[in-house]
């Protein structure tokens, strides 16, 4: 077994390198195209070294977008992202985590029902509940705006399920002596619980972050002004042109502009995401 050892290691490190490969190789390319003309494409072959239109590209997309293609600038609609996944992702997370607090901490008739109809509603397909949250949307007057965007979304039974999991977890001593030194409840869920939860907050921040950034079906139905659009539909308006080849170029370089956002908050708060998923003592 240990003369197999240097071949394992071998064996793993290719196999690394390989998925690595497998995960990047189709962003390098989204990068390559996005930094050549539009008439690099008319053979339909890709190419695999960068062009010299790489700043025409990206100044086109930030300053004018594809109005022929009904894109507006990327701008605006990466602001629009960004505002519908931060209130998103702190939506979800502070409803969950006040829903799960009430669920652990406090005792009332049919607290364990409550729990499960919750859970429930994740076995319900989005498209299950797409008229019927549009109708209420579209009669409380909240077609193109951001509460439109955002409120229908922020319920999550899966982040309650998980905090309801972690208080679980908490001694009931901490509990106990919150109660000795005169703390009600909400002191407690501040001063305690909060702290504690840090790492799993910040573990969810990101994926749901990332959940309400590629957002597509909800926003494509409740928005018709160009100025609430989000930037996943302005990639799909660019790339499904009616009348004309669409400029893969531009796609590709709103493609990468697009996918900037989530990867910084990722690396920004990488050891907090990874700490919150294997960290299991408190």
């Amino acid at each position: 077994m240990v003369e197999n050892r240097p071949f394992l290691n071998f064996l793993a490190h290719l196999v690394l390198i390989l998925g690595v490969t497998i995960v990047v190789f189709p962003v390098y390319v989204a990068f390559i195209a996005s930094s050549h003309g539009p008439n690099d494409f008319l053979s339909g072959v890709v190419p695999l070294t960068p062009g010299s239109h790489i700043i025409e590209n990206y100044s086109t997309m930030l300053s004018s977008g594809m109005t022929s293609s009904g894109a507006p600038p990327i701008g605006p609609m990466m602001i629009n992202s960004l505002i519908m996944a931060v209130g998103v992702a702190v939506g979800k997370i502070a409803i969950s985590i006040l829903s799960a607090f009430a669920i652990v901490y406090f005792r009332f008739p049919f607290r364990t029902l409550a729990f499960w109809m919750i859970f429930i509603t994740l076995m319900l397909p989005v498209e299950v509940r797409i008229v019927p949250t549009y109708k209420v949307v579209a009669d409380l007057g909240m077609l193109n705006n951001y509460g439109g965007l955002i409120i229908p979304l922020i319920a999550s039974a899966t982040a309650t399920f998980l905090f309801r999991q972690f208080f679980l977890t908490v001694p009931d001593e901490l509990m106990e002596a919150a109660r000795v030194d005169g703390a009600g409840p909400m002191k407690f869920f501040r001063d305690i619980l909060l702290p504690l939860s840090i790492t799993n907050i910040a573990a969810l921040f990101i994926i749901l972050f990332v959940l309400g950034w590629n957002q597509y079906l909800w926003p494509l139905i409740i928005t018709t002004d160009q100025s609430y659009y989000t930037v996943v539909m302005g990639i799909q308006r660019m790339a499904a042109v009616a009348d004309a080849e669409p400029r893969w170029n531009l796609v590709m370089a709103a493609v990468i502009l697009a996918a900037l956002p989530p990867v910084l908050v990722i690396v920004a708060m990488q050891r907090l995401f990874v700490k919150g998923l294997v960290e299991t003592e408190k």
